[in-house]
């Protein structure tokens, strides 16, 4: 007599269904906290949805460690997702690669400016080798995003968040953020 092995049927990921589609369409309405007038897609922080056995998972990440916004993001994924009908919903988080402003939309950029927020420009280049060694501040130029005057000055390297900065016009003389460079 032989035995037979029994083995559990691999879970059936789906990336690419009706199904897993609206649940991305759905996870996509969700805004970022700290930056209401985008969306978690929008600021690039959403990076996956699919559907596993019947379970919605979404991956994020976050737009620096140790960014408190994370369990916003997440409860309000996991509410949207629940209240649209997905009961089995996770949330994971995943480092790698680490998020970078260039992953902001275009839309998103836009967005931005529309609320009076200066976007960042292209993200400084990965360096390889060693870390070079910058004593001196960093000299960004930053449109003012009211008047579009390229005369601004950095009030404060942090701003109402530490991804923020706060600056002034010296043109128009109104104050505002800049999402900085990452």
């Amino acid at each position: 007599m032989t035995a037979m092995a029994t083995t559990t049927p691999a879970p059936t990921v789906d990336r690419i269904s009706p199904a897993a589609d609206a649940a991305r369409r759905v996870a996509q309405t969700v805004t970022d906290p700290e930056l209401p007038m985008l969306s978690l897609a929008d600021l690039g922080v959403l990076r996956d949805v699919w559907v596993d056995d019947g379970r919605v998972v979404v991956v994020i990440t976050p737009t620096y460690t140790g960014c408190p916004a994370m369990d916003t993001m997440r409860d309000d994924l996991v509410y949207t997702l629940r209240a649209a009908g997905y009961h089995d919903v996770e949330v994971r988080t995943t480092l790698h690669p680490p998020w970078s402003t260039d992953w902001i939309s275009a839309e998103g950029k836009r967005k931005l400016a529309e609320y009076g927020i200066a976007p960042p420009g292209p993200a400084p280049s990965a360096v390889t080798g060693p870390v070079p060694l910058v004593l001196t501040p960093t000299v960004r130029r930053v449109d003012c995003p009211v008047c579009g005057s390229a005369d601004t000055v950095e009030l404060s390297r942090f701003s109402a968040t530490a991804c923020k900065a706060l600056r002034r016009c010296r043109t128009c003389q109104e104050p505002f953020e800049h999402v900085k460079e990452i």
